[in-house]
C-alpha cells in the first residue's frame, strides 16, 4: 500500500455521512422555512466534515500513544498500529487538519453571522470547543472517551450543536421544538458509538480504557442500543406531526425501522453468542451510520415536499 492510499485510508471516509447527517437535516428545516443559504450549507458541510476527519486522526494518534491499538484489536487496523504511519506525521495532520477546521469555521461564521458580536463570541466558543472535543476524545491527558464520556459528547455534538447550531445559522433564531430532531440525530450517532464499543469491549478493558459498554457489560449495552434507535424515529416523527402543516403520509419516515430492527436482531444474536470477531459488529456500525444517513435525507425530503 502506498503513502497515499495509506492516509485516505487513514481519513476514514466512511465516517463521513454520520458527520453529514446532522448538517443536512438542518440544512431541511432550513429550506422548509425559507432561510436556506447554500454557502452557509457548503461551509457547514466542510466544516463537519474536517471536524470528523480530525477526530479520526487524532483517535488513531491517542489509541496509539495509549496501547489500546494494538496486536489483539477486533476493530479495522489502523496506521500508526500497524507502523504505517509515524507519530510525527500523525501530529502534522492533525496539525494540518485543526488549521483548515479552524478556516472553515471562521468563513462560515463570517458569512452567516456578520457583525453580530454576541453571536460571534458563542459561536467562536462552541468552534473551539468542537475541535478541542475532536482532538482529545482518545488524545491527552484528559481524554474523555477513555472515561465513558463519548456517548455524551457525540450527543452533544452531532445531535443538538449540529442540528440546532447548523439551523441558527441560517435563521438566526431558535425554536425548542428542534430538539425534537436534533435528538433522533443525536441517539442514532450515539448508536454507532455504541457499537463499536461493544465490539471493542473486551480490548478496552484490557488496556484500561473505560468507555460506557465496559461499565455496564455487553447485555446492558444492547439494551441501551434499542432504546437508542428505537426512540430516534419517534422523536423524528413527533416533530413532523406537531407541525401546522403536517400530513399522516409523512409519517412513512417510520420506513427506517426496518433496517434498525434488522440490525438489532443481528446484534442480539452476536451478543448472546459473546461474539468477539470484530467483522460482525463492523457490518452493523457501517449498516447504522448508513441509516442515520439515509434518516436525515429522508427527514428532509419530508420537510421540502411539505413546502
Amino acid at each position: 500500500m502506498n503513502k497515499f492510499s495509506v492516509w485516505i485510508s487513514e481519513l476514514r471516509l466512511r465516517t463521513l455521512p454520520l458527520a453529514a447527517a446532522s448538517i443536512i437535516l438542518a440544512a431541511g428545516i432550513a429550506i422548509h422555512t425559507n432561510v436556506f443559504n447554500g454557502v452557509i450549507f457548503s461551509l457547514s458541510l466542510t466544516t463537519a466534515l474536517l471536524l470528523q476527519i480530525l477526530s479520526n486522526l487524532a483517535n488513531d494518534y491517542g489509541d496509539a500513544i495509549s496501547g489500546v491499538d494494538n496486536k489483539k484489536r477486533v476493530g479495522p487496523k489502523r496506521a500508526m498500529q500497524s507502523g504505517l504511519i509515524t507519530s510525527s506525521s500523525m501530529k502534522k495532520a492533525i496539525i494540518i487538519t485543526t488549521t483548515l477546521c479552524t478556516i472553515s469555521g471562521v468563513s462560515l461564521l463570517s458569512v452567516a453571522l456578520g457583525g453580530d458580536l454576541y453571536s460571534w463570541l458563542v459561536f467562536g466558543l462552541l468552534g473551539l470547543l468542537s475541535i478541542a472535543a475532536a482532538i482529545s476524545y482518545t488524545m491527552g491527558k484528559l481524554s474523555y472517551g477513555y472515561r465513558a464520556l463519548g456517548d455524551i459528547s457525540v450527543f452533544l455534538f452531532f445531535g443538538l450543536l449540529g442540528v440546532i447550531g447548523s439551523y441558527y445559522l441560517y435563521g438566526l433564531s431558535f425554536n425548542a421544538s428542534l430538539f425534537l430532531p436534533a435528538c433522533s440525530i443525536g441517539l442514532l450517532s450515539v448508536a454507532v458509538l455504541n457499537i463499536n464499543n461493544m465490539r471493542d469491549m473486551y480490548t478496552d478493558r484490557a488496556a484500561n480504557k473505560t468507555s460506557l459498554v465496559v461499565l455496564v457489560g455487553r447485555k446492558n449495552a444492547f439494551i441501551y442500543h434499542l432504546f437508542l434507535v428505537f426512540s430516534a424515529p419517534i422523536l423524528g416523527v413527533c416533530y413532523l406531526m406537531t407541525r401546522e402543516n403536517a400530513e399522516s403520509w409523512q409519517a412513512i419516515i417510520l420506513i427506517i425501522l426496518i433496517p434498525l430492527i434488522k440490525s438489532s436482531l443481528l446484534l442480539h444474536k452476536l451478543i448472546l453468542n459473546d461474539e468477539r470477531k470484530g467483522d460482525l459488529f463492523n457490518e452493523q456500525l457501517k449498516n447504522i451510520a448508513l441509516t442515520t444517513f439515509s434518516f436525515s435525507v429522508l427527514f428532509s425530503v419530508m420537510l421540502i415536499t411539505a413546502n
